[in-house]
């Protein structure tokens, strides 16, 4: 997953310091700002190659996402223990019985988990990579829940052990060629 038009890397030091003051702000401060919504979803965008790459080069059920990812995990599971996490139902997270569920369940990490309510990229299947049509909008703790269970409990190995191969792989083809 690459960054369109060099993403945030291209802003120079001014720019980025104004793009970090502007994401700092509540979205309430900006309504529907053109301008805000293309730097969240630079952010967002950014975050998700920064989290996908981490779980392509380092075993996942050995990751700490957050400081309190036990107790993340430990009220995921409590409250969501049925939900399929390997591939997810969009409905699972967005419809208005889902919503009701999920409310109490993030704001319980509102003050605990920084930026528990900021929007981030999910996966719905969790053996692919971050595509449009593979990518939901989630909050921050909704992605924490999820990536943390699908960690501990495997699903995101498959990303890691098929990186590893395809790794292998290159370096036995170039052993090959060189010897």
């Amino acid at each position: 997953m690459a960054a369109a038009g060099g993403g945030l890397g291209a802003l120079g030091p001014g720019e980025a310091a104004a793009a970090a003051r502007a994401l700092s702000l509540p979205a309430e401060a900006y309504g529907n700002d053109p301008g805000v919504e293309m730097m969240w979803a630079m952010k967002a965008a950014q975050h998700a190659e920064v989290y996908f790459n981490l779980i392509s080069s380092v075993d996942p059920t050995f990751l700490k996402l957050t400081k309190v990812d036990e107790e993340i995990y430990a009220a995921f599971r409590e409250r969501f223990g049925r939900l399929r996490i390997d591939v997810l139902e969009p409905e699972e997270l967005k419809s208005e019985p889902a919503k009701e569920k999920w409310r109490p369940f993030c704001m319980q990490f509102e003050g605990v988990v920084e930026d528990f309510n900021y929007g981030t990229l999910l996966r719905l299947d969790c053996s692919k990579d971050y595509t449009e049509e593979n990518t939901i909008f989630a909050t921050r703790i909704q992605f924490f829940a999820i990536e943390i269970a699908r960690n501990r409990e495997g699903y995101n190995s498959v990303i890691y052990n098929s990186a590893t191969q395809r790794k292998m792989a290159a370096a036995v083809k170039a052993a090959c060629d060189h010897g």
